[in-house]
């Protein structure tokens, strides 16, 4: 028998160095800057239909008042990052990692801000947790990514990843959070190995639960460190085993370096894409090349046909079934529908493009972007395939009543490390989510509260106290 370290000793064994260390400055302020993102997603999100349901049902399962709610009172801390967790990610707003295609920040940020608020960890020590959580989920990603595929083999098999690896890399952060034993943080990840699930069907053709995937991610977070601190235990071998989470979720299409190299010499956190539109990521690019014929004085009523390139694996889930994408059932699904956001883009101009009143169920009844989006096909392209996924490239060729026609190719996605967000556009995008629920006061004092957490001016639980006020 080998006496290797296992991939979950590894993990852990990097979360005590965090522990003891800390992390630098420059990822701390990286990091804070991703909770910030969040939590204002969350703030956006906190009226939503769905949220409001999900509300429901955790009122009904009671609970000390452990940890802040955005917008309500206070709960158990495992319910409370999944109620967070939820509206972190409903919108579709939130961050994405490339090329996993993760969503990390949205899991990981709500089920340690809960731990924190609990174990009335520092405002460094938070930072450190979400940091290490984020690396875990996106690298236990990239352990799925398969290079000759060019494509997550999670995402090939029907898998949402994001709450899948997202329900570990919680673990992480809340065990690191609520003990500082090794064996508890293997342990969490043993346990929260069985917990994490979703599927993608949603995408395809309807339903509001992918809204609570990242919900039920920082729940079971929360749940399995919770229980590696009481002393439940999880199998040492519980990523690699012959029956472990790799052989599971990924069977022989698996890369362990993926999780194993370089771990803890450079941060995931650092190089997330933060999105500019609260809609799919996989649309971002093809918003943004609409809006550049736009801009160019291409009058939307003098295209007579559209065709939107994009990366082969992008089809299946912004483009098909092709009458479901033409005509979406919900504002919710126009959100995932290439046809639909390229026409809205030649229509509207609201947030940094695109924002929440454009993804209403009115809006995806709009005769006018119906229209345009029934002139609206999709098709593989090869020069988005050499890109993707390490870019969502589009190339967008309008045909027009003269005959004429207009390319704009968009090859890097703004609001990633080639085409960033200003620090102004960062600004905006928060500000204008947490209008959805407060106040301009309010919401410059949760910034300033947020980025008080790198150097230990303010607290989680300030944090949380800011959050759970009462909507206007």
């Amino acid at each position: 028998m080998s006496n290797a370290p296992t991939l979950a000793q590894q993990i852990a064994q990097l979360a005590q160095r965090v522990s003891v260390d800390g992390l630098s400055p420059q990822v701390r302020e990286a990091t804070a800057q991703r909770v910030t993102d969040a939590l204002g997603n969350a703030l956006g999100a906190a009226h939503l239909p769905v949220v409001d349901q999900m509300r429901a049902v955790v009122s009904g399962w009671g609970g000390n008042p452990q940890a802040s709610v955005v917008g309500g009172p206070a709960t158990a801390a495992p319910n409370a990052a999944l109620l967070n967790g939820t509206m972190a990610h409903a919108l579709d707003f939130d961050d994405t990692h490339l090329p996993s295609v993760l969503h990390p920040s949205a899991s990981v940020v709500p089920a340690a801000l809960a731990a924190a608020e609990l174990s009335g960890a520092s405002g460094p020590e938070l930072l450190d947790a979400i940091a290490v959580g984020i690396e875990v989920t996106c690298r236990l990603g990239m352990a799925g990514y398969d290079q000759e595929l060019g494509n997550s083999v999670f995402f090939e098999y029907g898998l949402h990843a994001t709450s899948i690896t997202g329900t570990i890399g919680s673990a992480v952060a809340c065990s690191m959070l609520l003990s500082d034993s090794i064996d508890a943080t293997m342990s969490a990840i043993g346990i929260s190995a069985s917990m994490g699930a979703g599927l993608l069907e949603a995408n395809r053709t309807g339903g509001t639960v992918k809204r609570i995937h990242c919900g039920w991610a920082a729940h079971g977070g929360v749940v399995a460190a919770q229980s590696a601190t009481a002393g439940v235990t999880g199998p040492p071998t519980i990523l690699e085993g012959r029956f472990g989470f790799l052989q599971a979720f990924l069977r022989d299409r698996v890369d362990l370096s993926a999780i194993s190299d370089g771990l803890g010499d450079q941060w995931a956190v650092e190089r997330l894409f933060i999105k500019p539109y609260p809609c799919n990521h996989f649309t971002h690019s093809g918003i943004d090349a609409a809006r550049a014929m736009k801009a160019r004085g291409v009058d939307p009523d003098s295209i007579i046909a559209l065709t939107l390139g994009l990366p082969t694996p992008v089809l299946r889930t912004i483009a098909e079934p092709a009458n479901e994408k033409a005509s979406p059932r919900s504002g919710y699904h126009a959100a995932f529908s290439g046809p639909f956001t390229v026409a809205s883009a030649f229509y509207a101009d609201n947030g940094l493009g695109l924002f929440h009143e454009d993804f209403t169920d009115e809006s995806a009844s709009d005769p006018r972007r119906l229209a345009l989006a029934a002139k609206v096909s999709c098709e593989a392209n090869a020069e988005c395939d050499a890109i993707f996924p390490y870019q969502f490239p589009a190339i967008l060729t309008a045909t027009l009543a003269d005959g004429s026609q207009v390319i704009e190719k968009v090859l890097a996605n703004r609001g990633g490390p080639d085409n960033p967000l200003s620090a102004e556009d960062l600004a905006t995008k928060f500000t204008l989510n947490a209008h959805q629920s407060i106040n301009e006061s309010h919401a410059q004092e949760l910034a300033h509260t947020i980025t008080g957490l790198v150097t230990g001016e303010t607290t989680p639980r300030s944090v949380g106290k800011l959050l759970s006020g009462e909507p206007r």
